[in-house]
Order: structure tokens, then sequence, then C-alpha cells
């Protein structure tokens, strides 16, 4: 069971390029006592702003893949003929031998399943990597996913997890995560579990239509949710309407955050918005930051 005394707050959009991750960076400069995790394993990009000083690193096996041992391969083609992804070449009249690309191998296993040789070899693929580091804002999680690799929302658990067991041995209590866009697989393991979501939205009718699918996913798997729209002042009639419909879907406003130069010019610095300046769009930050606090203290009457 997880341990009640650790409030996990996980920051989300409907797409990426809605400034998640900064809003995130800047939570944890502000937190200052909380484990952070990195959860948007197919495009993580949270240790461009804190800088983490990696720790550990471990391998991260999601799935398997087929291999043919060459020296047991009777080129039958038997394995060519199963295979339904077109992954085996080989094995045809002239006598080649076998072979599986491992890009294009969904390891389904049905080739070592049913290779009369035995010359299949299936096993544990790497697919990409978790790390434990250090930053200046507590300690941090996060992962790699291999190129054209799968299996990101096991990715994605195990780095939850990871951070979650540090909260608990360092005696932290709040987990913040950064987690994946959109509302596949990585998003469900993003925010399954959790007490909050902060759902980031940008003024734009396609904006708009993304939190609606997103704010459906968390009332789902009945997550406390709330909104905050970045940019706003770039379409105030949009900002408007995505606070007027987010109760609709069940969301409290956690306040707007306005356009500001100044947000490139900090990631240029490698520091948080709030840590560059206290003005502008940093003052907004703040104020959402103080009220999703508000929120993780009250508890939610969606769990």
């Amino acid at each position: 069971m997880p341990d009640q005394t650790i409030k996990e707050l996980v920051v989300i959009s409907g797409k990426g390029g809605t400034g998640k991750t900064s809003v995130v960076a800047s939570f944890a400069a502000l937190a200052q006592n909380a484990v952070l995790a990195d959860c948007d394993v197919d495009a993580a990009d949270l240790h461009l702003v804190l800088g983490p000083k990696i720790v550990t690193r471990t391998d991260f096996s999601g799935g398997k893949l087929a291999r043919i041992k060459p020296e047991l391969c009777t080129a039958c083609g038997k394995c060519r003929q199963l295979c339904r992804f077109d992954a085996i070449s080989g094995g045809d009249n002239n006598g080649d031998k076998c072979v599986i690309d491992p890009i294009a191998c969904e390891g389904c296993g049905v080739c070592a399943w049913f290779c009369p040789a035995g010359a299949i070899e299936f096993a544990p693929a790497v697919n990409g990597e978790w790390f434990i580091s250090q930053t200046r804002c507590g300690p941090m999680v996060h992962a790699k996913l291999g190129i054209a690799q799968e299996n990101s929302g096991k990715l994605v658990s195990t780095v939850r997890r990871e951070a979650r067991a540090i909260a608990q041995e360092r005696q932290l209590d709040l987990l913040l995560v950064d987690g994946s866009p959109g509302i596949g697989c990585p998003v469900i393991a993003s925010i399954t579990g959790a007490d909050a979501v902060l759902i980031v939205a940008e003024p734009t009718l396609s904006g708009l239509h993304d939190l609606e699918r997103v704010a459906d996913v968390a009332r789902h798997f009945g997550v406390a949710g709330m909104v905050c729209v970045n940019k706003w002042d770039l379409n105030p009639d949009i900002a408007s309407r995505i606070e007027q419909e987010a109760p609709q879907r069940g969301l409290t406003l956690a306040g707007r955050v306005r356009y500001d130069p100044v947000v490139t010019e900090a990631q240029i610095r490698g520091l948080s918005v709030v840590e560059h300046t206290r003005e502008g769009c940093a003052l907004d930050i703040r104020q959402v930051w103080a009220r999703v606090l508000e929120g993780l203290r009250a508890g939610t009457d969606h769990k």
C-alpha cells in the first residue's frame, strides 16, 4: 500500500510543448523538500533545467526479443513464415541462415516456440536506462527509453516506484512528477494512484480539446484534477473558455501564467523561472504553486 503521508502531484498536459516541464522545474525550486520524478520517458528534458548529477544508473528491461543462434539454424524458414511482423529474413531456397531484425521484432515469441531446431533464443531485452540523481532541488529519478523501444508505461511505473521509495527512505512528504503528455499508456502509468494532477493547458482550440481528453482520463482513474492556463494572454478568449469549462470536467482552477520571454532566458542559464526572477510569470507560477499546495493539503473528494 502507498504511504499515505507522501503526497504525489503529477503535472501533465494534453500534448507536448505547453510548458509543463518549465512549471515542474519551478515547482521543484519552490518545494525544496520534494522527490522529483521525470516520467516523460519518451522525451525527458527536466534534466536540462535541473542539471542532475547521476548517482546510480540501471538498465531497464521491459520486454523480450528473439535472436537466432546461427550455429543451430537449419535455414528451414519456419520462423519467417510464422512472423506476422516481417522481422525475419533468410531461410530461403538458397540455404541462407535466418536473421531477425531487432527493430522490427515485436517480442511475441512465436518464432521461438515453433522453431523445430530450437535455434531461437527469446531473452529479456534492454529497452533503456533509469537513473537516481541529485539536483540542487532534491533527489530525482529519471529515465531514457531507447530509440524505437516500447514499454514506456513499464518504465514510467519503475521511475515512480523508485521515487516513492526514496521519499519513504528520506522521510520526505512530497513526490513531484513531470508526467507524460497526451492520453496514452505512459500517461495512465504516470497518474494512476496519484493524489492529484495539474493539467497545464495552452489557450488554443486544440488546447481546449486536449484538456478535455486528459481531464476525462484523470477522472476515469479517480485522480483529482487542477488546471493552469499557460501563456493565457496570447488568447484571452480561449483562456476564459478553458476556465469556464474546466469545472464541468471536475477540475479546480489553479491559476493563469502569462507569456514571458524570461522563460527562455532562464532555460539558457539552466535555471527554473522562479530561480531566475521574482517578477512577471514567476510571480504567476508562485501563485499557482500556492493554490496547488492548498489543494493537496485539503485532499480530494474524488478518492
